[in-house]
């Protein structure tokens, strides 16, 4: 039998390039909705409108309302973690990782306004998004306790805090700090804070360069 060329033809790459760009413009587009009017308020006929397109095409990429918001947060998910360091067991890298991540997030105001008004919304258990929030609350706190637990392993801790409470801590930080920053962003500076919470309980000294 002879082999069938499978190569996707120009026109085909072209459709599928095209399909991601809609994508893309969907996602781009629900942020911003759902950070200004939240989930329940945010319609995909907004959202639909400020990409140029109808409610029908919108749900031709994503199937429902909840699909889509899923897949903010997943992307957005995406984001931060690239800006992070994926080992936790190195303490140190994760808690400078954090910071470095703290200044991106603090030139996205959308982004840090959308996860604020889902995360509030998601408190109640019939909301979309409430079990990913717990599940990523969670997954926080085990990652963050690793990293506090390598650093009292190398006799780095300065506070007497347990790993798992320091962890706690430091997400409930680095969530009012947003909610601060959105209110007076003059006034709050998200990634200098978290360096000095952190630095006031470990041996790190954020100012020296990093070790290659």
């Amino acid at each position: 039998m002879d082999d069938v060329d499978r190569t996707p033809s120009p026109k085909t790459r072209g459709q599928h390039a095209a399909s991601r760009a809609t994508r893309t413009a969907i996602l781009d587009a629900a942020l911003e909705v759902f950070a200004e009017e939240g989930f329940r308020s945010g319609s995909l006929r907004l959202i639909a409108a400020r990409v140029g397109m109808s409610e029908a095409g919108l749900l031709h990429h994503f199937p429902s309302k909840k699909a889509l918001l899923l897949a903010v947060l997943e992307r957005r998910r995406e984001s931060i973690n690239s800006m992070m360091s994926s080992d936790f067991t190195d303490g140190e890298a994760s808690l400078r990782g954090i910071v470095r991540m703290a200044a991106g997030l603090a030139r996205t105001r959308t982004s840090v306004k959308f996860f604020s008004a889902i995360s509030g919304e998601a408190i109640s258990s019939s909301h979309p998004a409430h079990a990913y929030f717990v599940a990523r609350y969670e997954t926080l706190r085990d990652q963050l306790t690793t990293a506090f637990d390598d650093l009292l392993l190398q006799g780095r801790m300065r506070s007497t805090i347990h790993p798992r409470s320091a962890a706690i801590a430091a997400i409930a930080l680095m969530d009012g700090l947003q909610t601060q920053w959105l209110l007076d962003p003059e006034a709050v500076d998200i990634s200098a804070s978290l360096r000095d919470h952190f630095a006031a309980l470990v041996d790190i000294d954020f100012d020296a360069p990093v070790a290659r």
